[in-house]
C-alpha cells in the first residue's frame, strides 16, 4: 500500500469550504441586482466592502481565510451562475470557482461547482450548506480522462455506489489511487491511502448515514501525467 499526504490538498478544500460558507447576508430582493457587485468584490479581493455582508463576529475569521485562499490560488474566480427561490425562506446560489496554483514546478488547477443553499432570517445567512458539489485539484493539463459518479443525493440508511472511472485503456500504465470520507475534525492529520488501481479507477459501495446531513468524499489518483484530487458532497435525506 502507498500512502500519500493529503492534508495540503485537504487545506485547500478546506478554506474554500470556508469562503462559500461564510453567511453573506443577502436579501432575497435586493439580489438580482447586488449578486453582480458581490461577485466583482470576491474577485476584486475587495474585502473592505465585503465585510458589509458579514456578521461583525465572523468579519476576521472571513479574512484570515479569504487571505489565505487568495495566497493558495491567487488568480481564485468566483461566479454566480444563476440564484434560486426554494420557498419563501431558502434560497440557493448555483456558484462555480476556479483558480491555480504553481507548486514545485507543477501548476495545479482548481475547479468547483456547487450549490449554496442558506435560509435567510433576520438580516442573517442561517442554516448555510453546500449542495451538489464537485471540486477537483490537478496537475495533469486535463490529459487524464477521468469520470467521476458519485450521486447528488440518497436516502438515509441507504447503499449507494462510489466509481472513479478512468476511461482512456491503461496498457502498461501503471496508476494508484484511493478515497476516504473527508472527517473536518481531522483536517491537519488526514491522508488517503493509495493502492494500485488494475481495474482502471476506483469502485466503492457505501451506506448513508441514518440521520440526515451531508457526506463528503476525497480522493486522489495519482498517474504518470499527473494528479487528479478529488472532493464530491452527498446531500443525505429522508425521502426525495
Amino acid at each position: 500500500m502507498i500512502k500519500i499526504s493529503f492534508s495540503r490538498i485537504i487545506s485547500f478544500i478546506y478554506i474554500f469550504f470556508y469562503l462559500i460558507l461564510s453567511r453573506f447576508a443577502i436579501c432575497q430582493e435586493n439580489f438580482k441586482k447586488d449578486f453582480q457587485n458581490i461577485e466583482n468584490e470576491l474577485n476584486q479581493r475587495n474585502f473592505i466592502t465585503l465585510e458589509k455582508y458579514f456578521d461583525k463576529n465572523e468579519r476576521i475569521d472571513f479574512k484570515n481565510k479569504f487571505i489565505k485562499l487568495i495566497e493558495e490560488f491567487p488568480d481564485a474566480e468566483w461566479k454566480i451562475i444563476k440564484s434560486k427561490s426554494i420557498n419563501a425562506n431558502q434560497h440557493k446560489l448555483e456558484m462555480r470557482l476556479h483558480g491555480s496554483k504553481n507548486l514545485n514546478g507543477k501548476k495545479f488547477k482548481l475547479k468547483s461547482n456547487f450549490n449554496f443553499v442558506f435560509n435567510y432570517d433576520n438580516g442573517l445567512i442561517k442554516k448555510s450548506n453546500i449542495q451538489n458539489n464537485l471540486t477537483t485539484i490537478r496537475s495533469d493539463d486535463n490529459q487524464i480522462d477521468i469520470q467521476i459518479s458519485i450521486p447528488d443525493k440518497v436516502l438515509t440508511g441507504s447503499k449507494y455506489d462510489i466509481d472513479i472511472i478512468l476511461n482512456q485503456p491503461l496498457e502498461e500504465t501503471i496508476i494508484a489511487g484511493g478515497i476516504t470520507e473527508y472527517q473536518e475534525q481531522k483536517l491537519l492529520n488526514q491522508s488517503v491511502p493509495l493502492e494500485p488501481l488494475a481495474t482502471g479507477g476506483i469502485f466503492k459501495v457505501s451506506r448513508a448515514p441514518l440521520i440526515p446531513g451531508t457526506q463528503t468524499w476525497t480522493g486522489i489518483i495519482a498517474h504518470p501525467s499527473g494528479l487528479i484530487s478529488f472532493t464530491k458532497t452527498v446531500n443525505i435525506v429522508e425521502n426525495f
